[in-house]
């Protein structure tokens, strides 16, 4: 079975904060519900860029497919336990000088 969502929510902060904190693995453990482990090769966000999370003790792995930074895009894939694989695609988009909109789908 497949499901598509596209969840969207505006932000209020300028777009490159928020693409800073999407574009740069080392911050994920900022916003998302894991704990980092490993970023290989470390750095900012690049194509087969691999990172290594856990989640209450269960092993979650992601890697970067593509990262557009002019777009302000970028591509995963995310393996969850017991065979989740899904594909991510985030979007960044400014509005105005102080808010961003942002979609996950």
């Amino acid at each position: 079975m497949s499901v598509s969502v596209c969840p969207i929510t505006t932000i209020q902060a300028p777009a490159e904060r928020v693409w800073t904190l999407l574009a740069e693995p080392s911050r994920y453990d900022d916003w998302w519900d894991a704990h980092t482990r490993s970023i290989v090769p470390a750095g900012r966000a690049q194509a087969g860029q691999k990172i290594h999370a856990t989640n209450h003790g269960l092993a979650i792995h992601v890697v970067v497919n593509r990262i557009d930074e002019a777009k302000r895009q970028l591509h995963l894939t995310t393996m969850f336990p017991f065979g989740i694989t899904v594909s991510n695609h985030i979007t960044c988009m400014p509005l105005d000088e102080g808010a961003c909109q942002v979609s996950f789908g």
